[in-house]
């Protein structure tokens, strides 16, 4: 399998598959498709793992694309940002935010996890739960705005706004800690809580979400009387 990332705000990500490979992604995800591709909608994985997708925001049913020949087959983001690969070994697990995923390679499992510190998930923007992918393989997620990766050394933290982590290594935690000091909560225009993640591993953390486009766009909308 090969494929390129291009369009850079509106991005999609071209993939060429050979006879026999196979992709998924949530249903109505792919844009096209080129040459003998099939596609099939199913659960993949029962009722638990359909439940799981539906809280982390996802479709219940997934589509299968497999290439009876050589053929290529395209999917776009679906709000102006960045699309990251993340190919995963045998057994490694990453973590993403709550409706990040594109597609991925037949094989990576999917499924949810549950934040370890309560707190982080409910109050820090980015969700007690978060999807899960385990590999063998590739997985494409959609990130909003830029995205910008930071390699964590142990015990290196990185402070952000909430709700601008994308995605992480398994290997990071994840807090939320209340902003230090009363004027700084009330005029300081931060928010109350910051996001900190603390390393070892690999976080990508992206510039814009859909709620602050929408917060923002929110003020220049007329006011109903």
């Amino acid at each position: 399998m090969r494929y390129t990332i291009e369009g850079d705000s509106l991005p999609a990500v071209f993939i060429s598959l050979e006879p026999g490979e196979k992709l998924v992604s949530e249903v109505g995800g792919r844009i096209w498709t080129r040459g003998d591709i099939v596609t099939e909608t199913s659960s993949e994985g029962g009722i638990g793992k359909m439940f799981g997708r539906m809280l982390t925001g996802e479709n219940l049913m997934l589509s299968t694309y497999t290439a009876r020949g050589a053929g290529e087959i395209a999917f776009a983001s679906s709000f102006p940002g960045s699309i990251i690969a993340k190919e995963l070994g045998a057994g490694e697990v990453f973590l993403a935010q709550k409706s990040a995923f594109l597609c991925a390679t037949y094989g990576v499992e999917m499924s949810v996890e549950v934040n370890k510190s309560a707190s982080s998930g409910l109050i820090g923007g980015e969700g007690f739960l978060m999807q899960k992918f385990t590999g063998p393989g590739v997985v494409f997620l959609e990130v909003d705005g830029y995205c910008k990766e930071y390699d964590l050394a142990p015990g290196e933290r990185i402070v952000c706004d909430t709700g601008l982590l994308a995605a992480m290594d398994s290997s990071v935690t994840m807090t939320v800690e209340s902003v230090k000091g009363l004027k700084n909560k009330l005029l300081g225009g931060e928010g109350l809580f910051d996001t900190v993640l603390t390393g070892p591993g690999h976080v990508y953390l992206q510039t814009m979400t859909v709620p602050r486009i929408a917060q923002l766009i929110s003020t220049y909308l007329p006011k109903k009387n």
